[in-house]
């Protein structure tokens, strides 16, 4: 009796294990495709690539293994450990819970194909990263015949949920792009962006923004803020407990911002060498004729975040060209000089796509905001893609609100001419790292001429600027140099006020920087909390004497408040 059954679940099995067999001929049988050079629709190019036999024979008697392991469960399989998946009606639906142990038994196959591929490393990544936005976007919760919650969702609701989720998508599709907050919730000068201030000066590419000081006396050299152009100036100042703006204000810094324009029509033609002529260097002029220190070779303080760093040294460098060092210290928060690691970011860029683009728009155009904002969702396609389409539109909720999300959908668009230089000289052939590479506004730069004290800060999870890519700037610039790294990623680690008491930072005590930052790691400390206690105490030894607090804003009559700040620069939509 026992050997008919067990004949009989083998004749069971054999159409199943068939069908594997097949399904498995069929997937190798298109990434073959692809690796002879078969089309892709994307700008860049797709080089040749095999697989490791070796490897495909062993993803091969592993995955037939693991899948007749969960037909024998009997649809009573779990898909452990990930929370697309974790809510009880997953578990309590067999057929649900089986579609998603299968689903991730496709996907941890699939991504192990991906690394059997014997090809250069640049493809390997584009390979994966290919196969990561395909996995994440067939993952069986994005769609409601197979996801449990949504669906135990609606029928608690009596339909509700799915009406509001229509509801929902109508709306994401007026606006234009996809809710990750409750945008109701927020207004720029009102809730967020709030610290009090004036615009002092504005030109078609920027706005300068002083802050009220906080203090009885401010230091004599002022803090210039540099942000980058990609997105709006106010991550640096959402609530007044998490402003490092009004942090720098508490301590006694008069503080400047520049926010940049967002741009329209009228600056499509607009370059890099207008945002460092035009932009950088003239913030850094006017701050220093408003708090004299354009006399006797007076300094100030200036920081640059992320591609703002970049904008700041690339303006300094000019100016140190033409004899000038105005900066007393220079703060770069996750900013690329040495673009050798872009991390996840390289996989874009080869000479295909960079021609694309500037066949595009080199010679004038806009890249729209939109484009930027989705490029970085996906590049976190489960958290800052899927995640919301799932809450939005199969469960009918209305994400919470949420400020730095709120901020993250406030998109920017970018001057064609701008982009395409900056997407060629930094990203694509690394020439800002080479001294006399590039010539900006007419000068020759050299980063390694920049006179001032540096303090660098990287932040260890950081997907858009990779902490070996933000420690790579001790190497090029020469002056006195700190680097602190900070736990979490590009923002959450850079907006991190120390009332929170949240994550830790690192320093190393001999103040040695090595070659790579994973040899300056070997000898650092971890520490408590947030790095900008350090960073205060740190700027406050280059920033002079302290004085009486500025009677007004500005500066006589060449420089008058025009407007409270954040301004309307920062207000108007991409």
């Amino acid at each position: 009796m026992r050997q008919e059954q067990q004949a009989a679940a083998e004749s069971a099995f054999a159409p199943f294990q068939q069908a594997l067999a097949q399904g498995w001929e069929k997937a190798l049988g298109s990434f073959q495709s692809l690796g002879k050079g078969a089309p892709v629709d994307t700008p860049w190019e797709m080089p040749r690539f095999t697989f490791s036999a070796t490897r495909l024979q062993e993803l091969q008697k592993q995955y037939v293994e693991e899948a007749t392991e969960l037909w024998r469960q009997d649809m009573a399989a779990r898909a452990r450990g990930d929370r697309r998946f974790a809510a009880e009606a997953w578990g309590s639906n067999p057929v649900a819970a089986f579609s998603a142990a299968v689903y991730l038994l496709n996907t941890r196959t699939l991504l192990g194909m991906a690394e059997a591929v014997e090809a250069d490393a640049k493809t390997r990544a584009r390979l994966r990263f290919a196969i990561e936005q395909w996995v994440a976007a067939s993952a069986p919760s994005n769609y409601l015949a197979f996801n449990a919650e949504a669906q135990k969702r609606a029928l608690e609701t009596q339909g509700e949920s799915i009406a509001k989720g229509m509801e929902n998508l109508l709306k994401d599709v007026r606006q234009g792009h996809l809710s990750m907050t409750d945008e109701s919730a927020f207004e720029v000068g009102r809730n967020v962006g709030t610290t009090e201030g004036a615009v002092v000066f504005e030109n078609e590419l920027f706005q300068l923004l002083e802050y009220k000081p906080l203090t009885a006396k401010v230091y004599e050299r002022p803090l210039l803020l540099i942000p980058p152009c990609i997105n709006k100036f106010y991550i640096l100042d959402l609530q007044p407990e998490n402003s490092l703006i009004r942090f720098a204000v508490e301590q006694g810094h008069r503080v400047f911002v520049v926010s940049w324009r967002n741009p329209d029509a009228s600056l499509d033609k607009a370059t890099w060498d207008d945002y460092i002529e035009n932009a950088a260097i003239k913030a850094i002029q006017v701050t220093r004729e408003i708090s004299g220190q354009d006399k006797k070779g007076g300094q100030i303080d200036t920081l640059g975040f992320c591609v703002g760093g970049t904008i700041l040294s690339t303006a300094l460098a000019v100016l140190a060209a033409r004899g000038e060092q105005p900066a007393s210290s220079v703060t770069l928060l996750t900013t690329l000089l040495d673009f050798s690691d872009t991390g996840i970011l390289d996989i874009f860029i080869d000479e295909a796509f960079v021609r694309f683009r500037e066949m595009q728009m080199a010679s004038g155009g806009l890249l729209a905001g939109s484009e930027l904002a989705s490029t970085f969702s996906f590049l976190r396609p489960n958290d800052l893609v899927w995640n919301y389409v799932v809450g939005n539109y199969l469960k009918g909720e209305t994400p919470p609100p949420f400020d730095l999300l709120y901020w993250n959908s406030d998109a920017t668009n970018l001057p064609g001419p701008w982009y395409c230089w900056y997407l060629r000289n930094t990203y694509h052939e690394n020439k800002l790292a080479q001294p006399g590479a590039l010539t900006v506004a007419g000068e020759q730069v050299d980063l390694g001429r920049i006179d001032a004290p540096v303090y660098v800060y990287g932040s260890r999870e950081d997907h858009i600027v990779p902490i070996g890519g933000a420690y790579a700037s001790t190497q090029l610039l020469q002056g006195k140099k700190r680097f602190v790294m900070g736990a979490s990623g590009h923002i959450a680690g850079v907006i991190n006020p120390p009332a929170k008491k949240k994550r830790s930072h690192w320093i190393r005590a001999d103040g040695k920087l090595p070659k790579t930052q994973a040899e300056w790691l070997a000898g650092a400390t971890e520490h408590p909390g947030s790095w900008w206690t350090d960073w205060s105490n740190w700027l406050k030894t280059h920033s002079g004497k302290q004085i009486p607090v500025p009677k007004a804003y500005g500066k006589g009559s060449a420089y008058k408040a025009i407007e409270p700040a954040p301004g309307r620069y920062v207000k108007a939509k991409a």
